[in-house]
């Protein structure tokens, strides 16, 4: 059985951020939350550029840094910790809408990286869109993997292909042959005001929503924990949402996984995600190849990070200490 969703308060995005954190400015003048943990508080400004390890985590889709704090409780003794907010997200400034693109939160995740962990091995983790960005950056940034980043862990992700068929499909390739994507992105920037007025959050149908797409069978979730997701992903504003949607219709980042291959990689699939298949993370680590490691949660959906704490926890752990491993091996 799943292990139940233990008692979580996320800090409302109106309370004054967490002393240590800090803002870096991406270099289209986007300022990015960013928080930090492990021992001694994990590095506040620069960062502590003897700490041995240092994880990065970055969140999903419409989510926030808070979706980790799980994650955080059982690393934060061991393990330098830094978590940031993707542009549009939580604390992070809006993003301009032509930018909510999976190309541009690599750049964003690249210039994190060179902000707070400058020196020092690294091990990136990603949630859905958060995996995407990895991706993205080993695509941009292919000299850091193999030097700089020793490990991946890709949690519910996909390298693309997840709208190919169907109506939804067949209007993505309408709108990119008659290049309609920047009219549709002007009118989302036009009708933001609106559409966040007339948005009912923590509606039924959200909660509907949430329960079916973010969680798996009937013991993958329970009514305090789908009112939580819940609740976090209606903190997004609706016209991010909708910019960001467009770009994962054509994610492609294929091409960036022989860059992924020269380190260790978990990826973690949810036999149950209805918007990340398990078939997505069976085929990044059969195109990964030897250096990944395939772990397959059976019953669980999307949200797997929440409800299958222990699995993921676990797999987390041992990647990092087959990073550590192959490091003394190397030295």
């Amino acid at each position: 059985m799943p292990r139940e969703l233990p008692p979580l308060i996320l800090p409302p995005l109106t309370d004054p951020p967490p002393p240590g954190s800090r803002v870096v400015r991406t270099d289209d003048g986007v300022d990015l939350h960013v928080e930090f943990d492990g021992p001694a508080g994990g590095g506040g400004v620069g960062g502590d550029t003897a700490a041995p390890l240092t994880v990065v985590f970055s969140h999903g889709f419409t989510a926030r840094l808070a979706e980790w704090e799980l994650q955080r409780l059982v690393l934060r003794d061991r393990y330098r910790l830094v978590f940031w907010d993707q542009r549009g997200h939580g604390r992070s400034a809006a993003t301009p809408l032509p930018d909510a693109t999976i190309d541009r939160t690599g750049r964003d995740l690249a210039q994190v990286l060179d902000a707070v962990v400058p020196t020092g091995p690294v091990v990136l983790v990603g949630h859905s869109m958060g995996g995407m960005s990895i991706m993205a950056l080993a695509r941009r940034r292919p000299e850091l993997f193999g030097t700089r980043v020793v490990g991946a862990f890709l949690l519910a992700t996909s390298a693309g292909g997840l709208v190919e068929s169907g109506l939804l499909g067949w209007l993505l390739k309408l709108v990119r042959r008659l290049h309609l994507l920047p009219v549709y992105l002007r009118l989302l920037q036009l009708t933001a005001p609106l559409l966040e007025r007339l948005r009912w959050r923590g509606s039924p149908f959200g909660r509907w929503f949430t329960r079916r797409f973010l969680f798996g069978n009937r013991a993958d979730a329970d009514p305090t924990s789908v009112r939580l997701v819940q609740g976090l992903l209606e903190e997004t504003p609706f016209p991010v949402t909708a910019a960001f949607y467009a770009t994962f219709l054509d994610h492609e980042e294929y091409g960036s996984l022989p860059v992924l291959s020269r380190i260790p990689v978990t990826v973690v699939a949810a036999s149950h995600d209805r918007l990340t298949p398990a078939a997505h993370g069976r085929r990044l680590a059969e195109d990964i190849g030897p250096s990944a490691e395939l772990v397959m949660v059976e019953g669980a959906g999307h949200s797997v990070n929440l409800t299958r704490t222990d699995v993921v926890d676990r797999a987390l752990l041992d990647l990092l200490e087959r990073v550590q491993t192959e490091g003394r091996q190397a030295g």
